[in-house]
């Protein structure tokens, strides 16, 4: 009597086929697994930068708001004295003597005679 084989190559050949299909699928499942879940990762990191972010401009808005001033405003010049007619006249003496228009003379002739010596 002859003995059958069992299986055969063919069948061999199908059974390699569906393992190596089998494994193909899982890993590609895997693979699509990992990915997603690096995809979440990524998203909740991104999330919780933006709430961190959000919180900081809060918190700036927040001291801004409640912080004084680094300086106080200059405060508004005083009202000019009323200026003396002799003080103005020898000022305007002593701007012709600088510019050399007068002399050392004629500027110490013309200040006595508006101070009246």
């Amino acid at each position: 009597m002859m003995m059958r084989r069992r299986g055969g190559l063919v069948r061999a050949a199908a059974t390699t086929a569906v393992v190596a299909g089998t494994a193909g699928a899982v890993r590609h499942h895997q693979q699509q697994k990992y990915e997603t879940q690096a995809q979440a990762e990524q998203y909740e990191q991104m999330q919780a930068q933006q709430a961190m972010y959000d919180q900081q401009q809060a918190m700036a808005q927040q001291q801004a708001q409640y912080a004084q001033p680094a300086s106080a405003p200059a405060p508004a010049p005083a009202p000019a004295a009323p200026e003396d007619p002799t003080v103005a006249q020898i000022q305007k003496l002593a701007e012709l003597h600088a510019q050399g228009i007068l002399s050392d003379e004629e500027f110490a002739a013309a200040k006595a005679k508006a101070l009246g010596l």
